[in-house]
């Protein structure tokens, strides 16, 4: 069984396949060239179901169509109105008379009705070698004027399935249509459990619903007995509300004569407040002028110190205007005086170089000197030593052999 599953699993994805026309591709040359004729066929049914569109409305499409295929398809038009012409006249002449001459008439019509015939099956002919020679040209013709819903685009599509139909045959080894017929077995078998089990759920869909349809019987029953309970609770209700408007109306007309009582008193109130604030209105209206005089005598005092301030502000502003020309001028002085000040430090500096300078070359001569005069004394010193030296040495002499003769007579 696990052996099957997948192989009963692969089999039906290749009958899945063979189903599908996108998985079909060729494997001969037999084959290729059926399924190439019958695209070519397509091709100029889909160009030839255009060519009538065209033709009506020509004029427009004379620019993209250019002069070779505008041509063509006006030939082909007249064709068309010679046969459609032709057609008619027959079929009055067949409907008006039967003797000889309409029947010698109507066979020289089928005459040139053959003959016309072959003419616009060959302009047809040409006019599709024209147009599928422009592949650019198809497509965009296409795109302007094909209609949907027309009886040619429903026989294209029927010869589209023939198509998809032929390549399926041939290209299907017997092996895969025994797969292809298993394939579709094991779905009509599916189908079959499918609708049993569809016919149970429905079942038990029916018993759920007479089951919901009882309980909503029962909730029915309960909603209607509330509705009872409601209406006596409403007339219950009303009761309660009118006794309770019959006392409030009752309080509202206790509250009323208390409110009426109390307005009086009020009212009373309301006098002997307004006999206060008139009093208070004069007190007050007196204290007003008092303050009013007093302010009047501060705004003059104001007046007056503004008056003092003004001119000390004057006086003080004018001595601050000499005092600021006086430091003007000693700040002129004093510029000009850093200016000096600047230059002789600058000419102080460079005689502190000079003279440090100098020192330092007196110091380097007196170092020298002081060296020289070491050095003489030396030499000096050396001179005097090398003179007693030179001054003794005779004598020293003398003085060896004498002591090398004493010696020897010692001895």
């Amino acid at each position: 069984k696990d052996m099957a599953a997948p192989e009963k699993a692969t089999i039906t994805s290749n009958a899945t396949k063979m189903l599908d026309p996108r998985w079909l591709k060729p494997d001969s040359i037999e084959t290729e060239r059926i399924i190439a004729v019958l695209d070519e066929t397509i091709a100029k049914l889909e160009v030839s179901s255009l060519i009538p569109r065209i033709i009506d409305s020509l004029d427009r499409f004379a620019d993209v169509l250019g002069p070779e295929i505008t041509n063509n398809l006006t030939e082909h038009r007249k064709l068309s109105c010679e046969m459609e012409r032709l057609l008619s006249g027959s079929r009055e002449e067949l409907e008006g008379s039967s003797d000889e001459s309409s029947l010698v008439r109507a066979e020289e019509q089928r005459g040139c009705l053959r003959l016309l015939e072959q003419h616009l099956k060959c302009s047809v002919r040409n006019a599709l070698r024209l147009f599928l020679a422009n592949p650019p040209l198809c497509q965009a013709l296409k795109y302007k004027v094909w209609a949907p819903e027309s009886p040619a685009e429903v026989f294209i599509k029927a010869f589209g399935e023939f198509r998809n139909f032929m390549l399926e045959r041939l290209l299907t080894s017997p092996m895969e249509e025994e797969e292809k017929i298993r394939f579709m077995e094991d779905i009509s078998l599916q189908i079959k459990k499918n609708t049993e089990a569809i016919t149970a759920l429905q079942a038990e869909l029916a018993a759920a619903t007479r089951t919901r349809e009882e309980e909503v019987h029962k909730k029915d029953n309960v909603i209607e007995d509330l509705k009872t309970t409601m209406q006596d609770l409403t007339k219950d209700c009303e009761a309660s509300i009118q006794h309770i408007k019959q006392e409030g109306e009752k309080q509202q007309k206790e509250k009323l004569q208390a409110s009426q009582a109390r307005c009086a008193r009020l009212q009373q109130d309301v006098e002997q407040l307004g006999a206060q604030l008139s009093a208070l209105v004069l007190e007050h209206r007196a204290s007003e002028l008092a303050l009013r005089k007093r302010k009047c005598r501060m705004e003059m005092e104001i007046v007056n110190w503004i008056q003092k301030y003004d001119t000390h502000m004057g006086e003080k502003q004018a001595e601050y205007e000499e005092v600021h020309a006086a430091y003007t001028e000693e700040k002129t002085q004093l510029s000009l005086l850093m200016e000096k000040r600047a230059v002789l430090l600058q000419e102080y500096s460079q005689i502190e170089d000079e003279r440090s300078i100098h020192q330092e070359k007196k110091e380097q001569a007196l170092k020298e000197f002081n060296t020289m005069t070491l050095a003489a004394t030396r030499i000096q010193a050396f001179w005097r030593g090398y003179l007693v030296r030179a001054l003794f040495k005779p004598k020293r002499k003398k003085n060896n052999k004498k002591k090398g003769k004493g010696k020897k007579t010692k001895k």
